[in-house]
């Protein structure tokens, strides 16, 4: 079957490694980053305008104005984000965005409809999954399902990561040889990564539980 794909790109550490794993299999062509008022957004666009050029894929940035004004949540308020991971249903509730990922797929679903994408690809994975409900191959399948209804080309969900934790991921991306020197996974913003939030803690705990040191210098 010929596929052809979009996939979301936030340009951090799960959507990189989605987007490496699965470019050639499933010919993804289009990235899509969103513009929601997020405080890392300067740094998720230039991430991902790099990483596109990288792979090769065109890039867009859909503007959502008005999510940032229903929301009050950290990554887009004066709101601290929490730091660490020692809390994590007390963070998931901090930085929560309402039906984001539903939002995004819905969007994605979109342009699969009119370029007759067969797949849309997300970074969810199974230790996000955990605390975050948008972030499981259940949520995944019901937005499938509700493209059977909602499209005519049906377009598929895919989750490459969604049985690997991010110290597995982050073994992919090096056994892979992936530019992690490239993506920006921090919650903050504002150039290097913070090395606190929540993203951050998970991103340098599986780096050093890795034993890398060469990107753990890079990144923080």
């Amino acid at each position: 079957m010929n596929y052809k794909s979009i996939i979301l790109l936030s340009g951090g550490l799960d959507s990189v490694v989605s987007l490496g794993l699965c470019k050639k299999e499933y010919n993804i062509e289009l990235a899509l980053t969103f513009d929601y008022g997020q405080k890392a957004l300067k740094d998720e666009i230039e991430a991902s305008e790099k990483i596109a050029k990288y792979y090769n894929i065109k890039h867009k940035v859909i503007k959502l104005d008005w999510l940032k004004e229903i929301t009050k949540t950290a990554l887009v308020s004066d709101n601290e984000v929490p730091k660490g991971i020692d809390n994590p249903q007390y963070s998931a509730k901090a930085v929560w965005v309402p039906n984001r990922n539903g939002l995004f797929l819905n969007i994605a679903g979109c342009f699969a409809e009119s370029y007759n994408y067969t797949h849309i690809i997300i970074g969810a994975n199974k230790e996000e999954g955990q605390t975050f409900p948008d972030n499981t191959q259940e949520f995944a399948d019901r937005i499938t399902a509700e493209f059977e209804y909602s499209t005519l080309s049906k377009p598929q969900i895919l989750v490459p990561l969604i049985n690997y934790n991010k110290n597995d991921i982050v073994k992919l991306a090096i056994d892979n040889k992936m530019p992690l020197e490239l993506i920006k996974s921090c919650y903050n913003g504002g150039g290097k990564h913070c090395g606190k939030c929540e993203s951050c803690t998970r991103l340098k705990n599986a780096l050093l539980a890795n034993n890398d040191t060469y990107y753990t210098k890079i990144l923080f």
